[in-house]
């Protein structure tokens, strides 16, 4: 993704939980409240610059499953709208970090993952009901499909 150096959140609390995670390499803030998270990292689509953000996931297989819900709001998060207008992103999973390929879920893929996630994290389902939004799942591959 390049070697300038990534910004967190622009969310105090979440932009802190990052940077302990990848300075700790995910000894401190893998779990956020009992949670799996992962450390998402994509290119701003109008700045050009690397952003940072930990986030709940669940896996499929060999990809990582993510749901972009904003907390419900009405509008989708920033870090969902970078990854698609630049899909390739970059992942740390504890200790572990790697590139991936990001992409919606189609129509067919989303209740079955929709479903995945909101057995790991059932705000979810909380989410979806309070916004007239679409909140998008979105599956990040790491691996040729």
């Amino acid at each position: 993704m390049g070697a300038d150096e990534p910004l967190d959140s622009a969310t105090d609390w979440v932009a802190e939980r990052t940077r302990a995670y990848v300075e700790s390499n995910g000894d401190e803030g893998y779990l956020w409240r009992g949670f799996p998270t992962i450390v998402l990292t994509t290119r701003g689509r109008k700045s050009g610059n690397l952003r940072r953000n930990a986030l709940i996931y669940g896996r499929d297989g060999d990809d990582y499953v993510l749901i972009a819900s904003y907390g419900g709001r009405p509008k989708h998060p920033l870090w969902y709208l970078n990854l698609v207008a630049e899909p390739q992103v970059h992942l740390q999973v504890g200790a572990e970090s790697f590139d991936a390929r990001a992409r919606t879920a189609t129509a067919e893929e989303k209740p079955r993952l929709w479903n995945l996630m909101a057995a790991i994290f059932p705000q979810y389902d909380r989410y979806q009901k309070k916004t007239a939004c679409e909140i998008p799942v979105v599956i990040l591959e790491t691996r040729d499909s």
